[in-house]
């Protein structure tokens, strides 16, 4: 469960997507030579923590270990946290480096909501939540087919778009559980477009970059697989 070059970005995705409550690994620290991060999954959220090398032991918080074994088996039955809900995060499942690890979520800037707590200083500051993404895309009209400049954000299974960052309130809130499929698309004379559709309209968007459109279109897809996988469990909870 040791992933030696793993991003904090890529491991927040693989416990996220793969993992379950409890399911940790650890990896290299970017920040010194001597640190590490224990990346750890608790309800929706993934908390890191420093674990600091000393040549002879580990630091782990207001803790020391001798071995790493020492280190999960302390943690497997002491809570590393207590968050709001007062849900207390454990060690209960290595996340093995053999796992086929989706390559998608290294190129996809996901993130996930961490709580910064009360007693620990070497947690991460507070970030958005997985799959959140936002930026300028040009927009086609829907009736006069001109391009207009507009804000977009997108946060759990809604993308709004704005007349530009500044505004509070959104032109059209576009509810990712009516949308059917997103792709490239190449009918367009601009470049670097691509298309939601759903069921009364296609929505055709273009970033500045391919890999900005190839951002978009990934995260969406993803987000749209993520709806469908919930709504076949709710289904095979209801018919069982």
């Amino acid at each position: 469960w040791y992933h030696d070059n793993l991003t904090r970005h890529a491991a927040e995705a693989l416990l996220l997507s793969n993992g379950k409550d409890g399911s940790y690994l650890l990896r290299k620290s970017n920040e010194r030579e001597d640190l590490y991060s224990l990346s750890v999954r608790g309800k929706d959220s993934v908390k890191h923590f420093h674990v600091e090398h000393t040549g002879t032991s580990l630091k782990f918080g207001f803790n020391e270990f001798s071995s790493l074994k020492e280190m999960v088996m302390h943690f497997a039955n002491q809570p590393l946290i207590g968050s709001e809900t007062g849900t207390l995060i454990v060690l209960k499942h290595p996340y093995p480096r053999q796992v086929e690890e989706p390559s998608i979520y290294e190129s996809v800037r996901v993130h996930t909501a961490m709580q910064t707590g009360k007693t620990e200083s070497d947690l991460v500051p507070n970030a958005p939540s997985l799959g959140t993404k936002e930026g300028y895309l040009i927009k086609q009209g829907k009736i006069v087919k001109n391009w207009k400049t507009r804000w977009f954000t997108l946060h759990r299974n809604e993308l709004k778009y704005f007349k530009d960052q500044t505004a509070t309130e959104p032109i059209r809130a576009l509810d990712l559980t009516e949308c059917s499929a997103v792709q490239f698309d190449y009918s367009q004379e601009r470049v670097n477009c691509f298309c939601l559709v759903f069921p009364l309209r296609t929505y055709y968007l273009c970033a500045k970059t391919g890999i900005e459109a190839d951002e978009w279109i990934k995260i969406l897809r993803w987000k749209l697989s993520q709806i469908r996988k919930q709504l076949e469990e709710r289904n095979a909870t209801l018919s069982s």
